[in-house]
Parts: structure tokens; sequence; C-alpha cells
């Protein structure tokens, strides 16, 4: 989406001031910014007219970006429901932060741009090993969910990007009651991998739109999506 395009929907959906308070956030001006890309059927990029909507969203873990995701899938304005991808299925294990957005990157992002059927490769958390293949039509919509997919490579392969972030303290006792221990020892290796792309990549500053994820989207909890794949092996981060 063009910085223009940007500008015009910046009010509802950016992140509230601090001192009003964080309130759920408002998909009103997500779901404005996807229906017109959607009518439109044009890309801010120069894309083959076979691709579809493609949006990517980011932040840190516990951060509510599961649960958006689902919310967008369910909400969804365009005739076709939107693909999901989750990076929780792709990572390769508990160092793997950078490396699910390389291999999203090549695999699936840079194919659909060129109109191409791209995919990805499953994870097995419980193994220890990869799985199976999945395809992607490019002319579907798709939503790719995760921390780490906003790379500078990524965010040009993007129509809408979103960035959605809360509280460190909130996000983290989310982020370790979800995952029942199993994220606990875990946290302060993960945390370090996303501090060093978020250094290295700046992801929101490529964002469309910004989210406060403090609070919870109609009562639920933020991040407490499942697998896209519906593998119970894999962690949701």
């Amino acid at each position: 989406m063009s910085s223009a395009d940007a500008d015009a929907y910046a009010g509802a959906g950016s992140a509230p001031d601090a001192a009003a308070g964080p309130a759920a956030p408002d998909l009103t001006s997500l779901l404005a910014m996807i229906a017109a890309e959607e009518a439109a059927g044009t890309r801010s990029r120069t894309v083959p007219r076979a691709v579809s909507l493609t949006v990517l969203v980011d932040g840190p873990s516990g951060a509510g970006k599961s649960t958006l995701a689902d919310r967008l899938v369910e909400a969804w304005p365009g005739a076709e429901t939107p693909t999901l991808v989750r990076l929780d299925d792709i990572y390769p294990g508990w160092g793997g932060l950078a490396q699910a957005g390389r291999d999203v990157h090549d695999s699936l992002l840079l194919p659909r741009s060129r109109g191409l059927v791209g995919g990805w490769r499953r994870y097995d958390w419980a193994g220890g090993e990869l799985a199976e293949w999945h395809t992607v039509d490019a002319a579907a919509p798709l939503i790719v969910e995760g921390c780490g997919v906003l790379t500078r490579a990524n965010a040009g392969l993007g129509d809408i990007r979103v960035w959605i972030d809360a509280d460190d303290v909130v996000r983290k006792e989310r982020a370790l009651a979800r995952d029942a221990g199993a994220f606990d020892p875990w946290w302060d290796i993960w945390q370090e991998q996303f501090d060093e792309f978020v250094r290295l990549d700046d992801p929101r500053s490529s964002a469309d739109i910004v989210l406060d994820g403090t609070s919870a989207l109609d009562g639920t909890s933020p991040g407490d999506g499942g697998s896209e794949a519906g593998h119970g092996s894999t962690v949701v981060l």
C-alpha cells in the first residue's frame, strides 16, 4: 500500500495514546484498507494480475498476532476466504526466527510476487525435523503472520503490512501461560532473536498500520490461535 493510502486510514488503526490507556485493537481501518485493495484490484507494486492480496502481520511474541489473523480471516471483506500461514509452523526450532523469514521469502512470497504457486514446509516441533510441504495458490488472498515476517526483503512483497505490539509484561505473561511451560526456558533466547531482527530490519517502520494488542480482541486472549496446519506439535510464539 502506498504511503498516501496508508495515511488515509491512519486514524482509527494507529496505536492509541498511552495516556488514555490501551484499548482493544480497532480493526475498522485495517478492514477498510483490505476492502479498498480488493475492490481496486491493483497493488502498490507491479505484479501479475493473477496475484491476489497479501497481508503480512508481525510483532513481538504475545502481542496478539494469531488472534488478529484469525479475526481478519473471519471478517475478510473480499469474496474469497484468505489462506492463513503462520510462521509458528515454519520456524525450524527455537533458534529459527531469522531462518523462517528467509524461508517464507524464498519459497512463498517471492514466487507469489511473480504469479507462481508458492508454498512452505512445516517444521515438526515434536520430532525436530522438517515435515510435509504446503502449496499456496497465488490467485487466493494470503495472510502471513509471525515474529520475523516483516523483514526488509519481505515487506516489499506484501500489499498491507501490519505491526501489532503490546505491553511487555502483559505479552510475556500471555505467551508463557499459553504454551503451558514449553516456552519458559526459551523466552530469553527467542526475545534476543526478535530484538536482533528489530535492530536489523526495523519492521515497525515498514508497517502501513500499527495496532496496540495490550487489550484483548473481543474478550479473547490475543495470541491464542493454533497452527494453520492443525498439528498439535506446533508451539505458538
